[in-house]
């Protein structure tokens, strides 16, 4: 359950979205024209791969990391490493590689990760149980601020330090203050209502993990987390060896 909500933790679609388009600037006599540059989603999940990287290597010590090293690390290749930073500027000098401290701080500013985020977790069952209480939320900047549930017996009860809350406050609740991420941990017969409540609130993205697709607006951002997909995947995996 962890590593789930390690995987989770990313929000990888809703800043995919966000930087969907990346400015650059081409200077020409006279003018100044604004590219456009697409940012694809495997793009930002390798920049946020390459943050635990470097993370990891500030807390070993590490000064200085090369691409090839970045990309060992990643599985993938040095040219893939450099073109994906080179969509937001130009790091590193040419065979000394890239200072840690300061790559990881610009890929956190990248993936918005310099401004806490306020979540709010619908559904109190065992799979939310694991996700509030999971330090990785906080560590990243996510600050799951309430949970909500249907259920009398979950209502008023007390979960890492937060008070579940009956489900039917939960549009006077975002009225008084904005959430930026919605959890949805509910059946999926309930999730689709959840799903519009939520983004009649305000809400702009949603983590999913109920096994349903949810339909929202187009400006609307949602990650679905398929557990039962991601089983038989590796069940494929152990079955071709």
């Amino acid at each position: 359950m962890a590593r789930i909500a390690e995987e989770s933790e990313k929000i990888h679609k809703p800043v995919a979205q966000r930087l969907g388009t990346e400015r650059g600037r081409l200077t020409e006599p006279g003018r100044d024209v604004t590219i456009m540059r697409k940012i694809s989603e495997s793009t930002v999940r390798r920049l946020s791969l390459y943050l635990r990287f470097l993370e990891q290597f500030a807390a070993a010590g590490q000064t200085t990391i090369s691409s090839a090293e970045l990309a060992r690390r990643g599985g993938t290749t040095s040219a893939q490493v450099r073109k994906d930073l080179s969509f937001f500027g130009s790091f590193g000098k040419r065979g000394l590689g890239y200072a840690v401290p300061e790559l990881a701080a610009k890929i956190r500013d990248i993936l918005g990760l310099k401004r806490t985020y306020r979540v709010v977790l619908v559904g109190a069952g065992r799979i939310g149980s694991a996700l509030v209480q999971y330090p990785g939320f906080r560590e990243r900047g996510f600050h799951v601020a309430t949970i909500y549930d249907k259920d009398p017996k979950k209502i008023g009860s007390r979960w890492n330090g937060l008070v579940v809350r009956d489900v039917r406050h939960i549009e006077a609740d975002l009225a008084q203050e904005a959430t930026d991420i919605a959890i949805v941990v509910t059946p999926a017969d309930a999730a689709q209502e959840i799903a519009d409540r939520l983004v009649a609130a305000g809400v702009k993205a949603i983590l999913n993990f109920a096994p349903v697709r949810l339909r929202v607006p187009a400006d609307v951002v949602v990650r679905s987390v398929n557990m039962a997909l991601e089983l038989e995947t590796l069940s494929f995996a152990l079955a071709n060896r």
